[in-house]
């Protein structure tokens, strides 16, 4: 007992920061996260804005420390704001992960896996993946729920909106921020398109500087970094300040608009096709469309990988059930089948 304490009296407590917090406060402070305006925020919550901003002022006073920073242009979190929300996705994640399991004991529901698949993805590929996942998660009395956006996905599974992803990463397997685990099912290069009045790629092959010499269509950047990022900076390796081309406003317009142009334009695709262990000549018999000609780019220095990202601690029976699958559809050519565990912070790779 403390000197002075009264006897059958409890000495002072200090006040726990935790005391007070709601999921409510939580849930909120994600909302405005995601959405970064109060307005929007309180539209996906369905309540007025006055009422959530009151809400997050009461969670930054039981916090004792600015959550947010309020801006003309916007809300920005603050250091303690970053780390107040990382850990309340990780909460809500796992009450509703316990609420599904208890209804999935009672037999009132069925076991989820949310999957982001890509939309970039080679169509052949992709469709090979869902249909294996599809069949190895039925067999173990799993259901799937489909989930497509722009980017590989990975990001959703931070963010605690999808349990599993399959993306793009780098042939060197970038760290992501974790912790994951990746299982990469083999590597992917582009379609390389070069106007055939050019006179490059003899033997069907064209070197990187070459490339790197005329305009170069590719992207936009926003339909995947990724890749975008990763290639930029190859080309640069041999042209400092190269720059990709953006698309005309409709893709299928690329390779008759690099023909039509006054300088010499290429056409870089996204990732299609895999990467086999002997060299392929792709050289067209005639001409390609609009007289452009397809070709290799010498030592495949642009590729991406393929891969299976989740959540380390998603629920085991769950993580089985990618590993079945994607261990079936792993290119026989890939050299580096690899699955690994990433547990340190790093930039995002969406």
């Amino acid at each position: 007992m403390s000197q002075g304490a009264e006897p059958g009296c409890r000495p002072p407590v200090a006040a726990d920061a935790h005391h007070g917090v709601e999921l409510r406060h939580l849930r909120y402070l994600v909302a405005v996260a995601d959405a970064g305006t109060f307005t929007q925020a309180a539209e996906r919550m369905l309540v007025t804005q006055p009422t959530l901003s009151q809400q997050i002022r009461r969670l930054e006073e039981i916090v004792g420390t600015p959550l947010l920073d309020r801006r003309r242009d916007g809300i920005r979190l603050t250091d303690a704001g970053s780390v107040l929300v990382e850990e309340s996705r990780t909460v809500l994640y796992l009450i509703e992960h316990g609420v599904r399991r208890s209804r999935q004991a009672a037999g009132v529901d069925r076991v989820r896996l949310r999957f982001v698949l890509s939309p970039l993805l080679p169509e052949e590929f992709a469709a090979a993946t869902a249909t294996r996942l599809q069949s190895v998660a039925a067999a173990a009395g799993v259901d799937i729920t489909w989930l497509e956006v722009p980017d590989a996905g990975f990001s959703l599974i931070r963010q605690r909106q999808a349990d599993a992803a399959l993306g793009w990463v780098m042939p060197d397997l970038p760290v992501l921020s974790g912790p994951l685990d990746v299982m990469t099912l083999g590597e992917f290069e582009p379609e390389v398109w070069i106007p055939a009045r050019a006179g490059a790629g003899k033997g069907g092959v064209i070197g990187l500087a070459e490339l790197a010499a005329m305009d170069v269509i590719h992207g936009p950047r926003r339909a995947s970094p990724v890749t975008y990022d990763a290639w930029l900076k190859v080309l640069r390796s041999v042209r400092p300040r190269f720059e990709f081309t953006d698309p005309p406003l409709r893709h299928s317009l690329a390779l008759a608009f690099a023909a039509a142009a006054d300088r010499l334009t290429a056409v870089l695709t996204g990732p299609q096709h895999p990467v086999s262990a002997q060299a392929v000549d792709v050289r067209p018999r005639t001409a390609g469309p609009e007289g452009m000609v397809r070709v290799r780019l010498d030592r495949r220095l642009l590729t991406a990988t393929a891969a299976v990202a989740w959540s380390g601690d998603l629920p085991r029976h769950l993580q089985q059930v990618l590993f079945d699958a994607a261990d079936t559809v792993a290119l026989p050519a890939a050299s580096a089948f690899r699955r690994s565990r990433t547990d340190e912070p790093s930039p995002a790779y969406a």
